[in-house]
């Protein structure tokens, strides 16, 4: 069983997140390469990569992935100042999506060699997490053809409305970005979007659903559980401080 190593980074900025993922991607990625020399004669290494799993929470963001459009920000500068919401162009899959308070964002930095080298499994994988967790509160998730998340009446037509946006990036068959999960999340910044470049759906949040407030920690820990079952892996705090 492979272990996962989870930090609960709080709420932080997005680009600082952006950075330490990439920090802990390109261990991983450093790791592999002394590996593949090693097996070609260049010296010795018993270096295994290490799995993460980070749960966070952005102030209000807009990010932009690497084949995404701009048309699908609704604002100009002046007006995101007003918002205090800021933008960034990113290197993951995917189009423009929000993140914001009340929204849980998970980065999962895996190396897929010790699961399955299916990228189209990966994500269906982060899915079904998604939909075991939110099952908890009564909500039925799905998918929803050619479009990647979690949805709601997805083939419901006129209903079909997301409660999860997932994009992610990978290199050498290690992760990096994943999944943002509605929570108690305003909905209201959407509205200055077109959520993941489509224009005819809506975006949902467990508390919407559930009509209620929603305990986040509580929502952690189903996440957490779920993420291990799914994985089929034990998932273990890291205590070490993430920005020292």
């Amino acid at each position: 069983m492979r272990t996962i190593l989870f930090q609960d980074l709080g709420k932080v900025a997005y680009d600082v997140a952006w950075d330490y993922q990439e920090g802990l991607l390109q261990s991983n990625l450093r790791i592999k390469a002394a590996r593949f020399n090693s097996a070609e004669g260049e010296g010795l290494t018993d270096e295994v990569t290490t799995d993460h799993l980070l749960f966070c929470e952005h102030p209000h963001v807009y990010t932009l992935g690497k084949s995404g459009h701009m048309e699908n920000l609704l604002l100009n500068d002046r007006r995101m100042q007003e918002l205090n919401v800021s933008f960034f162009k990113t290197n993951r899959g995917g189009d423009i999506t929000y993140h914001g308070p009340g929204q849980i964002v998970g980065y999962p930095i895996l190396d897929l060699e010790y699961y399955e080298t299916d990228l189209g499994k990966y994500m269906r994988n982060l899915e079904e997490v998604i939909i075991r967790t939110i099952a908890h509160y009564g909500i039925e998730g799905g998918r929803l053809q050619g479009a990647t998340g979690v949805w709601l009446d997805a083939d419901v037509a006129g209903k079909a409305r997301k409660i999860c946006a997932m994009g992610v990036r990978c290199s050498r068959w290690v992760t990096m970005h994943g999944f943002a999960l509605n929570v108690n999340t305003d909905l209201n910044y959407f509205g200055y979007i077109v959520p993941c470049g489509i224009t005819d759906k809506s975006v949902t949040s467990i508390e919407k659903e559930a009509g209620r407030k929603i305990d986040e920690q509580e929502v952690k820990d189903i996440l957490k559980k779920e993420f291990g079952s799914v994985f089929a892996a034990e998932i273990i705090t890291n205590d070490v401080e993430a920005f020292s």
